[in-house]
Parts: structure tokens; sequence; C-alpha cells
């Protein structure tokens, strides 16, 4: 018996292959038409850091080669033959920036979203050319560390020559889903963070008025996620092992398809993605405009959503197990010890504060604040969950100020796997989550290419692949405890901005390359 299928099943029609690419890892799922998963496969990667504020994936190591190894697994492994593939998605993280030249080949590293902060000037030259009015216009919000249309600013500013030699402009799965099929289409969803390049109000790119040498033939057309873009050429099928002909989705941003993954699809579902990042979504019935939040499409014609992220979350973690054990670091045996150490420490971690901002803002740090001889790292660890808790809380705030209280709350994510960290914002928040088991973005693709292909109905019969789930309720007992640090949580998180500008250390001095 090969692994991973069920020969106990009646025989399906086709499989749909879905691949997520995020921050830290690759992540693939093979998926009969009743969602059943037959085989998945990940595969990890890091992160480039060649200076403060700047964090950037090599596209062809971490894109194209994450993809390319899952697929060739997933098809070896599950021992499906590759005609048997009906359709292929792909989510990534986003909105990244990397531009391409005609063959379609990268011509730097790419550019990743909110927590590369390097585009400060360049949105402040757009706010001045533009004015707020407008730019709220096009975008329904203001301008970002996550608007990728600064970032290209920095590129035309900054290496004048990649910029002049730029086909395209592409974000990570506009990138695979262009080496698979030669076309090279972007998603309305991320095209929205493309702001201001990219109109809401006409559905379009508009460079009327931009500062920029950039050219409407140097963006990529715009499609929806859920349509199909093009069929897997020869040398795609030849590097991937699929067939050729096989139909290719547009794509998606990966949190996106992650809310989709866990049913999140109507107007009041919000999901919370515990991952590398926190990134909240509320699927909303008309467009929206914030000076807080992320406006945009959702997947489908006529959808919409507002979004948020707290760019520090799972990465606190991921520091704080590297800097006790820089060899286990991301071992899943030191995040359970550490979660288990986390649980033996009281809500409170014992008068202990952290603050989580570590990237995304480069006028703010993190740090800890109420350390004695007496802490552990078990008190440690949680303080480190409750600051990403109170990071949440903050941006669930903003939905609440903008009038959109969610009625239904999905989590999801590798890091629902740390109850006090899940509980953590639950207590804080005094929200309940539907914890949602699965395999997160990659199985939302698996989803888009199931109703592209008709083994899904329609957008309402998403949620019977979605799964059960296990609900985390707040504990109203612990409100004035959690209360009291939210409030110790916003002082040291203000004047914390000012120690940072004491101690600022010239970029030029801190910045070899790292790689995280």
């Amino acid at each position: 018996m090969r692994a991973g299928v069920d020969y106990t099943r009646p025989a399906a029609r086709g499989f749909v292959l879905g691949i997520d690419i995020g921050t830290y890892e690759a992540k693939g799922v093979l998926v009969a038409d009743d969602g059943s998963v037959v085989a998945q496969h990940r595969r990890p990667h890091s992160v480039l850091t060649p200076r403060p504020g700047f964090v950037e994936h090599d596209p062809d190591a971490v894109w194209w080669g994450g993809f390319v190894e899952i697929a060739q697994a997933l098809v070896r492994e599950s021992g499906v033959a590759s005609s048997d593939v009906r359709a292929v998605a792909v989510s990534g993280i986003g909105p990244c920036v990397l531009p391409i030249d005609e063959d379609g080949e990268p011509l730097r590293d790419a550019i990743l979203y909110a927590v590369d902060s390097r585009a400060q000037t360049q949105i402040d030259e757009l706010n001045d050319v533009y004015g707020t009015e407008e730019i709220i216009g096009r975008s329904g919000t203001p301008l970002s560390s996550q608007s990728a249309g600064p970032k290209i600013l920095w590129i035309e500013r900054n290496e004048p020559e990649v910029f002049s030699r730029s086909a395209r402009f592409v974000t990570c799965q506009t990138f695979l889903v262009g080496r698979l099929t030669g076309q090279w289409r972007m998603d309305h969803a991320t095209a929205a963070y493309f702001h201001p390049f990219y109109d809401r109000r006409l559905m379009e790119w508009n460079l009327d008025g931009a500062p920029s040498a950039l050219r409407r033939d140097q963006l990529p057309d715009l499609a929806w996620s859920s349509e199909i873009a093009g069929h897997i050429r020869a040398d795609g099928a030849e590097a991937t092992g699929l067939a050729i002909g096989t139909p290719v989705l547009v794509g998606a941003p990966d949190a996106v398809v992650e809310a989709l993954s866990a049913g999140v699809a109507e107007p009041g579902d919000m999901m919370i993605m515990y991952g590398s990042s926190h990134f909240i979504i509320e699927v909303l019935e008309h467009a929206h405009s914030s000076s807080a939040l992320w406006p945009a499409p959702f997947l489908f014609p006529g959808s919409h959503l507002a979004a948020a992220s707290l760019p520090t979350a799972g990465s606190f973690t991921r520091w704080f197990a590297n800097l006790l054990d820089p060899v286990a670091g991301g071992s899943d045996e030191l995040y359970s010890a550490l979660a288990d150490a986390a649980q033996a420490s009281p809500p409170g971690a014992r008068g202990l504060l952290a603050i989580p901002f570590l990237s995304g803002d480069p006028n703010v740090r993190g740090g800890f604040v109420g350390l004695t001889m007496q802490h552990s790292r078990g008190d440690m660890a949680r303080a480190v969950a409750e600051s990403i808790a109170q990071g949440v809380a903050r941006v669930i705030r903003r939905f609440d100020e903008d009038g959109l209280r969610p009625s239904r709350v999905r989590a999801v994510g590798g890091g629902t796997k740390n109850s006090v960290w899940t509980q953590a914002v639950s207590d804080v928040t005094g929200i309940s989550q539907e914890v949602v088991p699965g395999l997160g973005a990659s199985y939302g693709d698996a989803m888009l290419a199931a109703l592209a292909v008709g083994f899904i109905d329609d957008v309402e019969g998403v949620a019977s692949w979605a799964g059960v789930h296990t609900t985390v309720r707040p504990r109203a007992d612990l409100a004035g405890l959690y209360a009291k640090q939210g409030a110790a949580f916003d002082i040291l998180d203000t004047a914390s901005r000012d120690i940072v500008a004491t101690l600022a250390v010239d970029d030029k001095q801190e910045g070899m390359e790292n790689r995280a």
C-alpha cells in the first residue's frame, strides 16, 4: 500500500493540489474529490535580513524550489497519477514585490510584506503627491508598511538599474503561476495591497499622477483568485512532475485562502491566523474604508474583506526558542516544552511583561520588563504569549471602532497547537474562538481548485470541507488582570518609542546579512 492513500473509500473522480508558500516554510496537500487529504508535504526555508527593516526571500530557492519539491513529493508519495490531478492552486505570503525580466527571471530578492519596513520615505512621498483623500479613495486605507506600491517606488529610487530592467513586478503566487503557465496574472485580493497603484473604485490599476516611471505593462493582468489563469506548459510539467495541460488557478494571498480553509466565507465571519504573524480577516458584505484596517476584495467577484495584522507573533516565539537553544530552536519538541513551561506559569506571568514588536515598525522594538532573579523561562514564555494576545486585542479594537464586530471567530494556523497562546487571546480580547484543525492555506488552495472543477458546488459548500472544531472561551475572572496588564502594555509601548530613538543604531553599522 502506498503511503497516504486510503484504498477503503470509493475511487475518486480526481484530485486537486494546493501549495502554500509561507514566511518560514512551504506546505502542500493532495486532496480527493470528497475533501480527504491523501498526501501532504512541508519544506522549511529561511528569510534574508540584509539590513534592519529589510526582510526578503530568494524567489528561486524559496518560492520555486519549494513548489517544485512539494509537487514532486505529493505525486510520488500518494501514488496518484499526475493525469488525475484536475487542478492546481497556489497561495503565498503577500503582498511581496519581485521585479522580473522579460523571461520571468528574478532581478533581485523578493521584498516581503509588512515585516519589511524599508519604504517609509516613499510612503511620505506618495502621501505628499496624492494627498490623504485620494489615497483613501483609491485604497480604502492609508499607506503603511503593508503597502506594496511604496516598495516598487523604493526600487526605482534606490536600484534604478533593476527598475529599468523590470518587465513586471509580481508577488509570490503570480511568480509561480507564471513559471508554470506563462500567464502573469495577479488576484484582486493581492493587487488591492499594491496601493496606491490599484484603484478599488475601478477594480483596475491606476497610475494617474504617480511620481514614478512605472508603466501599466509592468503590472500583471488582474483576475479573481477562483479563476483559472492558464495550463501547465511542458517546462513546468518537466520540473514538477505534474501533467502538461493541468489547469492552474490565479492564486491568492496565504492569509485570505487560509480563512477559506476554516470555512470563513460569509459576511461577519472572522479568521485569526496563528502564524509567524497574526493576520486577521473579516468577510464583509460591502466594500469598506478605514484609517486603521486594510480593506480589499475577497476571493470571489462581489466579495469583500477587511484585514489587519500583528507582524510579530509566532516569529516572537521562534526568536525566543532560538535564543534559548540555537540548535533546536525550530523543533517541535522545544516548542512543546516551552508551551508546557508557559502553562505552569500563572496568568500574568508573575508580573512579567513583554513587548512583541520585533519587526514591522522601525520606531518600535521588543523587550521584557519586570524581570527578577525568580522568573523562569516558563514565565518568559507565558509573557511572550500574553504580549502577542495584547497586540491582537489592539487589532480587534480597530474592527470594533469601525463597527465590524464579528458574528463568529475561527482560529487557524500552526500556533493554535499552543493552548496558552489561544487561551490568552480569548482571555485578553473577551472573544470566543472556534479552533479549526487542519492544514491551513494549502488546504484552502485545494478548496479553490475543487470549486473550479466542480468538486464543491458553491461557496456555501466550502463549510462541508472545513472540518470539526473546538471552542476556546474567555475566562471572565481574569478580565481585570488582563485589563491592568493591557494598560501597562500601552504605557510601555509608548515609552519604548523614545527609548528606541535614543538608542538608534546606524543601519550601516548593524547591516550584515543575517539568515533567520
